[in-house]
């Protein structure tokens, strides 16, 4: 087995941990440091809090970060039908087809359910 192929894998993985790590080492060594009773408090704010910090949030606001996430990636899976559409051919462009119907159903579903309102 050749470990030269696996050379670019390491080095990127390399490349990401530096610029992750970096910038967050950089703030903790040369950063500023002058702590007080406000920064130090729970609350930065400067007032407690009003309510229980474990309170129920209300069904909706899931509702609308999940159908955003499923159709946010529904959607990605358009960028590499594109790229590989010449290659797929017609047999690919139809099943991108039905799945674009199928996704627009969906859509116009919870949009006449009102499930997109936000109030």
């Amino acid at each position: 087995m050749n470990l030269e192929a696996y050379l670019p894998v390491l080095l990127f993985i390399l490349v990401g941990l530096a610029i992750g790590v970096a910038p967050q080492a950089i703030g903790f060594f040369l950063g500023p440091r002058r702590p007080n009773e406000a920064k130090n408090s729970p609350y930065e704010c400067g007032f407690e809090a009003f309510e229980d910090a474990r309170m129920k949030f209300d069904v909706r606001y899931y509702l609308v970060a999940i159908l955003f996430i499923l159709f946010d990636l529904e959607i990605a899976f358009l960028f590499p039908w594109a790229v590989a559409l010449k290659e797929i051919g017609p047999v690919g462009f139809w099943a991108m087809m039905i799945f674009l119907a199928i996704l627009v159903v969906g859509f116009a579903y919870e949009w006449k359910k009102g499930a997109l309102d936000w109030e």
